[in-house]
């Protein structure tokens, strides 16, 4: 997905490194494009296509899977992903444009958010800057709006982080796009919403702490916003509750 050129990093490269039988680095699918992320799924270049700013996503093959497997999993979620955010652009969703999907080279290339920076890098800097903590409810409700959109839509992104979503400049516009949607997929079960919401939970609370509030906001918006939230909210708390059996199981 794309990515700003600010503090942003490309959509798709957030992650875990890369282990150490992963290979390593291929050179980039097309001459002049930058290296600026490597994750454990792909590696992310910047640069121009057909000279347009972009953002490619090359998918890394896994040598422990037998290479038909891999091309056929590589040739899915590759596919998955640009469905995904043409679902999302048809249902005015903010999301980058698909340029090109390169099924011989496992790229896609998507539009690159100039100028953004991610969600997650906004929250630091307002933290940060001592600001009260209730100058970012505008931008929780914001979220909690365009998941609900997503969610209507029967999308689910299976990765929300607050680093997967981009704010255009100016900030305070609140202008956002959603990105990297690698391991998404369709679904109109309560459960995978309810699951998706909780990722996010989850992830506000690790990367970001002190937000509860920010997150509640969230919510509320999304259950006032989703035509379908009723079940959804209902998931939620049956998953959050599982999450909490395992964590006191161990």
């Amino acid at each position: 997905a794309g990515a700003g050129t600010g503090t942003a990093g490309p959509a798709g490269a957030a992650g875990p490194a890369m282990d150490a039988d992963e290979a390593p680095p291929p050179p980039p699918p097309l001459p002049g494009l930058q290296l600026v992320q490597q994750g454990a799924e792909a590696c992310v270049y910047r640069g121009l296509f057909l000279g347009r700013a972009a953002v490619a996503k090359l998918r890394i093959p896994k040598r422990y899977r037998h290479p038909a497997l891999e091309e056929r999993l590589s040739r899915r979620r590759m596919a998955q992903e640009a469905r995904s955010l043409l679902r999302c652009r048809r249902a005015g969703i903010a999301a980058p444009v698909v340029y090109f999907v390169d099924y011989v080279t496992n790229s896609i290339y998507l539009e690159d958010i100039v100028g953004s920076i991610t969600v997650q890098d906004h929250i630091y800097s307002v933290q940060r800057s001592g600001s009260d903590a209730s100058s970012l409810l505008p931008l929780a409700e914001k979220m909690g709006e365009l998941l609900a959109r997503m969610h209507d839509e029967d999308l689910i992104h299976g990765d929300l982080t607050t680093a997967n979503v981009l704010m255009r400049p100016p900030t305070e516009e609140l202008d956002l796009v959603l990105i990297d949607f690698g391991l998404s997929f369709i679904s109109g079960l309560p459960e995978d919403k309810g699951v998706d919401l909780y990722v996010l939970e989850k992830a506000f609370l690790s990367t970001h702490p002190d937000t509860e509030m920010m997150f509640k906001t969230l919510l509320k918006t999304y259950a006032a916003t989703s035509k379908k939230s009723g079940p959804v909210i209902k998931k939620l708390d049956e998953v959050r509750l599982r999450g909490r059996k395992r964590s006191m199981i161990g």
